[in-house]
């Protein structure tokens, strides 16, 4: 078996998660055949069906035409071939009638005299439905109108199949009563293929999940675009999209066929095998596509003229074998991750390009403390300003040493400023903030949040109006992680006149400027390396012997956790619950489940607690797909309580 690697930095273990976590595990099953053998398809097509419901597989998706075989041509103009299918497909409905999977098989049908290439979706010894193909190629090497009739779309009628009365047409929705968010649709291979296919009425009806029983041949790169083609329907229509094609066995007279099986998610390839027989399986997560398509305000709902054919399934456990990113705003690949940075870097430094362009400002001001996210606001100022064609020396890097700041900081803060060529300020703000805290009576050995607030607000003043004096800007540096857990000084760093982090989280300001130190040489390689080596702090208590006292990460938590929090909770909206399973998944070899608990409870409380902060952010450019800036994605009330997400939390 070909398989082809999705991601690397991700965990796939064996955590079992609900399906009322939304995910159903589902196959595209490629059974070896043999061309008008429908006894011995259908014994194949068998063993699949027992060997994924051992699995604990829900949903599997046949090839188009899988009983009889695509290639049999004329011999599907063969009463006995019709008939061989329907027998081979009442066998099937005898040996699973106690069995829960659903199952979507490809078959001949005749109605009304006329032979249809259909679907026909089958659960517990019951058809449920069946679904003409309607799209029939007849160019190059495929010539199906010589056989099968085209659907009527407008057509909603039944047939009698091995003895049922089955319910017949396109327009058919099939509905999980106890997992309401999955929605089966169906359509057969042309009919992805072709202008405006069936999987856009079927989506903008409801299906969040489509099934595509295939029968496409090999030719030199169509599998580039067929996997292409799979994927970016699956994002344009917001679905899961499982793709089953036929393989080994079918006639080899004019044709190939590689079996390329592929299962997509919103856009994302989870698992794709090729040349194989057999099952490819992964989980798709219904939950998250209803979400998304309640999020987009642009998604059709055209409900009418459906029928809903209703089933059931089980709500067991599901063993998740898919990618779940450990860090979501990171890419794994090294090439797409380099080829990322160099886009946020880009879309970061347009923005304050424009912004300085607009307002005429005369300097750039960056505080610079010797830490990851002022080091990658600098670098995005001097990218900025290189657009513009002006001079380094516009920068106003300045650094502001007071009673928490060491050496090894201060001193890589003006080698920062140096390497680029920016005019150095150094300004110690101790005597300032001692005068400030004698005039409001604060003990200089009370080291408390008016200890720390004091040395901030004291730098943002500073800056302010050194860029007033200047006729300048004052860059920000606050990242998207900080603002998500409100670890900003209010009217301190919370404050800028433009922010050009805001929207990149701390887990990927590492890797940017981690991929310019990659990138250069010299000096600034080996500063912008210290930096990263460097524990991330505010630097705002009394070192200790010269070292850092103060660590970030010790005080509100690991910023990876938080960044994976982050992006489930508040881009995907996933529940607590979701979100902590999710986590063990993909970082229980780094965390145990109640640090994990213990730093999700931190998430949650301090993101309500400080959305006042993100209420009044300074301007800020969006790079990815998550900002909290109130004219961005986030609107939420500042007084909104978490009492129900920190009650689930409490009773993981």
């Amino acid at each position: 078996m070909i398989k082809f690697p999705i991601e690397t930095n991700f965990k796939c273990g064996m955590e079992q998660i609900s399906m009322k976590d939304g995910f159903v595990k589902v196959a595209a099953a490629t059974p070896a055949i043999q061309v008008a053998d429908c006894t011995g398809n259908a014994a194949r097509i068998l063993e699949l069906i027992h060997q994924a419901d051992s699995q604990g597989i829900k949903i599997v998706c046949f090839p188009e035409l899988c009983l009889t075989g695509y290639t049999c041509a004329d011999l599907f103009l063969q009463p006995t071939l019709l008939r061989g299918a329907e027998t081979a497909l009442e066998t099937i409905l005898e040996k699973t009638r106690n069995l829960e999977i659903l199952c979507a098989l490809g078959i001949p049908v005749v109605k009304n005299s006329k032979l249809y290439n259909c679907a026909a979706l089958i659960q517990g010894g019951n058809i449920l439905g069946l679904i003409p193909k309607q799209h029939l190629p007849n160019y190059s090497e495929f010539y199906e109108a010589r056989w099968f009739q085209p659907a009527d779309p407008a057509v909603l009628d039944t047939v009698i199949l091995c003895g049922q009365e089955v319910p017949f047409g396109m327009r058919q929705i099939f509905c999980c009563d106890t997992l309401p968010q999955l929605r089966l649709g169906v359509e057969i291979c042309e009919d992805l293929w072709v202008p405006d296919p069936p999987s856009t009425r079927l989506a903008a009806a409801g299906a969040t999940v489509i099934l595509n029983l295939s029968a496409s041949d090999e030719t030199v790169c169509k599998d580039q675009y067929r996997r292409r083609l799979v994927t970016a329907t699956s994002g344009r229509l917001v679905c899961g999209y499982v793709y089953a094609d036929i393989g080994e066995g079918e006639s080899s007279t004019d044709l190939v066929f590689g079996a390329h099986n592929l299962i997509a998610e919103n856009g994302a390839l989870l698992a794709q095998s090729r040349f194989s027989q057999g099952l490819l399986v992964s989980e798709l997560d219904v939950h998250r596509l209803s979400q998304e398509r309640q999020r987009m305000t642009t998604f059709p709902d055209s409900p009418q003229d459906f029928r809903r054919i209703p089933f059931s399934l089980a709500l067991t456990e599901t063993t998740l074998t898919r990618s779940v990113p450990a860090n979501p705003f990171v890419p794994a690949d090294q090439g797409d991750r380099a080829a990322r940075c160099e886009e946020i870097l880009l879309l970061a430094s347009l923005g304050l390009k424009k912004r300085l362009e607009h307002t005429h400002a005369r300097t750039a001001v960056v505080g610079l403390s010797g830490g990851l996210d002022s080091a990658l606001a600098i670098l995005i100022t001097k990218k900025a300003l290189d657009m513009l064609g002006r001079p380094s020396t516009d920068i106003l890097a300045v650094t502001m040493p007071c009673f928490g700041t060491t050496d090894r900081t201060r001193d890589n803060a003006c080698k920062l400023a140096d390497c680029l060529g920016a005019t150095l300020m150094r300004i110690d703000i101790g005597p300032a903030v001692s005068q400030h805290f004698r005039d409001i009576g604060q003990d200089m050995e009370d080291h408390s949040v008016t200890f720390e607030n004091g040395q901030a607000r004291e730098r943002t003043q500073v800056l302010m109006d050194i860029a007033n004096k200047t006729g300048g800007m004052v860059i920000g540096t606050g990242d998207l992680s900080e603002l998500a857990l409100g670890w900003a000084t209010y009217n301190g760093d919370h404050m800028s006149m433009y922010g050009v982090n805001a929207s990149i989280p701390k887990t990927l300001v590492r890797h940017l400027v981690a991929f310019v130190a990659e990138t250069q040489d010299g000096d600034l390689a080996r500063v912008l390396g210290d930096i990263l080596d460097t524990p991330v702090s505010p630097e705002l208590l009394p070192a200790v012997d010269g070292t850092i006292s103060q660590r970030t990460e010790d005080l509100v938590g690991p910023y990876e956790l938080h960044d994976f929090f982050l992006y489930n909770s508040i881009r995907l909206a996933f529940p607590p619950a979701k979100v902590f399973r999710l986590a063990k998944y993909a970082l229980g070899d780094v965390y145990g489940p109640d640090t994990i608990r213990k730093w999700l409870k931190t998430f949650y409380r301090r993101f309500f607690q400080q959305q006042f902060k993100r209420s009044c952010l300074p301007d800020g450019p969006k790079v990815g797909s998550l900002t909290l800036s109130p004219r961005g994605d986030w609107r939420m009330p500042s007084d909104a309580v978490a009492r129900l997400w920190l009650e689930e939390a409490d009773n993981l």
